[in-house]
């Protein structure tokens, strides 16, 4: 009975010597490598306060991007510009200017780009006479402008003072050169003086000259406003009564 026992214990102990001699071997193999988990897989050290960027350094992401077209730049659109002188065109009826009424204190008129500033002093017809000039200074010289009516393309010189004087109130119809050599009064008026001769007519209204001629080319360019007169001999000055 006890020569049963040993046999079967020294069995016993052949089986489990082999279990264990594998059990020491994976263990090793287990030590010889702390780098993998469970299944295999490498582990990544972990240190405190190592941040994302200092981990493993392999290869750099590339990452795919959307590059947008370059759009075409706009081109600048001219802006329409609204200028500082409205030449509205005036209605013949009544000597009314819708046109900018330019002013200047004192009483005689001041010349500025072309526009005639009206004296604050002058009577209100005056005024009116002078705005009405303004919205000629673009016209054309054209010979017998201005006699068929009062509102023209161009205008000649004696249309152009025709022009003035019916917009002070002073003419009810265009008067040629010859006949405004016998207008009004003899002599300089106070706001307005017309001088006339055979071929031409000009006036002085409020210090200013209306003229259809560039004395300093000698063209005739048509009606416009000149700070500076020019020589009156040949002609005869003439004034509406009580202007």
């Amino acid at each position: 009975m006890r020569a049963v026992a040993v046999i079967s214990l020294r069995r016993f102990s052949e089986l489990l010597i082999p279990f264990f001699f594998c059990a020491v071997t994976v263990r090793a193999q287990e030590s010889a490598s702390p780098g993998r988990g469970d299944f295999g897989v490498p582990l990544q050290p972990f240190l405190a306060g190592q941040s994302a960027n200092d981990s493993a350094r392999g290869e750099p992401i590339r990452v795919a991007y959307y590059a947008p077209r370059p759009q075409p730049t706009p081109v600048p659109r001219a802006e329409s510009v609204e200028e500082d002188n409205d030449d509205t065109e005036i209605a013949n009826e009544a000597p009314i200017i819708r046109s900018n009424r330019p002013i200047v204190e004192g009483s005689r008129a001041v010349l500025r780009s072309g526009i005639a500033c009206a004296p604050s002093e002058a009577p209100d017809n005056i005024k009116n006479a002078i705005w009405a000039v303004n919205s000629l200074r673009r016209k054309p010289y054209v010979w017998g402008g201005g006699h068929g009516s009062f509102n023209a393309y161009g205008y000649d010189c004696s249309g152009a003072v025709s022009f003035a004087l019916h917009y002070a109130g002073l003419l009810d119809a265009p008067l040629p050169s010859s006949d405004l050599r016998h207008y009004g009064r003899r002599g300089c008026g106070r706001w307005i003086t017309v001088y006339s001769r055979d071929g031409h007519t000009f006036a002085i209204i409020a210090g200013l000259r209306l003229d259809t001629t560039d004395m300093r080319d000698g063209d005739a360019v048509g009606p416009r406003w000149y700070a500076e007169g020019r020589d009156t001999r040949g002609f005869v000055a003439r004034h509406p009564a009580g202007w």
